[in-house]
């Protein structure tokens, strides 16, 4: 496993230097979209919806809509607001184990000793256990400050993020006073639910949804049933892609080569030298007179 954020545990004049790592992983097939026609990646852009043009990581900042009006944040400005400075997960107060609803837990974070000595860190889980207490603690990662519970699980200090008491709704739904139940009815139930008792065993519990998917796609391997990945198949930097007549001169093309074979692939490609020009011609005007039009608006009196 690799840390994804190294600081300490403090509380009072305690130290106790931490990694932090990942306790879960998802075991989810990664699938893409492609289209059912060819087999082609999907692909999605962040272009502007006023300009046209694909914008880069670098030049896209962060906006709020209130219905009305925008207001833009840049990355000046979120620099003012709390960030991760601070390497610190201070604890806040030492709370009863029970006393934490399950549903405020988010992601889970497994705490490991980075310091020579692992005696702090083993002082602080020996503490958490023998108090059967969990000790809720305030730190800031990935620019947000974080609520969370830091409790003990086998040998290991767990960080688990909380939902802050804004963010869980509360249950209003309607005819749950008025439903009366019955002492037999009660007993009935009571009983069915004996019969199912268990101890619970995660590893006895399986995804049947990922394992079918994953035997589907052994059966589709198998029987030769795929689409060789194209060499435009690397991942989307964002950058530029083709526009429309050149992706139009490169389908016609790729017909044409497959109806009538190698022997006019020669003709083809000579048609198609002509259409990019055309095409890059085309786009240029296109792309001078959106210039203009930009820069005659600008030039308006409000």
């Amino acid at each position: 496993m690799r840390a994804i954020w190294k600081g300490a545990v403090t509380f009072g004049l305690v130290n106790v230097p931490v990694s932090v790592y990942s306790a879960t992983e998802s075991h989810d097939v990664r699938l893409h979209q492609v289209h059912d026609a060819d087999g082609g990646r999907i692909r999605y852009q962040r272009r502007c919806e006023k300009c046209g043009e694909i914008v880069p990581f670098e030049h896209i900042d962060k906006a709020f809509t209130d219905g009305e009006a925008s207001v833009v944040l840049t990355e000046d400005d979120l620099a003012t607001l709390p960030a991760e400075r601070s390497k610190e997960i201070d604890v806040l107060e030492f709370v009863p184990n029970d006393q934490v609803d399950p549903i405020m837990f988010g992601s889970a974070y497994y705490l490991a000793p980075t310091s020579s000595s692992a005696k702090p860190y083993v002082l602080l889980r020996r503490t958490l256990q023998e108090t059967d207490r969990t000790a809720i603690v305030s730190f800031t990662l990935r620019q947000k400050t974080r609520l969370a519970a830091l409790r003990v699980r086998g040998d290991a200090l767990l960080l688990q993020t909380l939902l802050w008491a804004d963010e869980i709704r509360e249950p209003e739904f309607e005819g749950l006073d008025d439903a009366t139940v019955s002492k037999r009815e009660l007993d009935m139930s009571a009983q069915l639910v004996r019969s199912y008792e268990a101890d619970f065993d995660p590893a006895s519990h399986t995804d049947s949804y990922q394992v079918q998917l994953r035997t589907l796609i052994e059966e589709k391997l198998a029987s030769g049933e795929v689409v060789q990945a194209g060499a435009g198949e690397e991942e989307d930097t964002g950058g530029e892609v083709l526009d429309l007549m050149e992706a139009l001169r490169r389908s016609v093309e790729a017909s044409r080569s497959a109806r009538d074979g190698a022997g006019d692939g020669r003709s083809t490609k000579a048609a198609g030298g002509r259409g990019k020009k055309a095409a890059g011609g085309q786009g240029k005007k296109a792309a001078s007179s959106q210039r203009k039009k930009k820069a005659d608006t600008e030039e308006k009196p409000a």
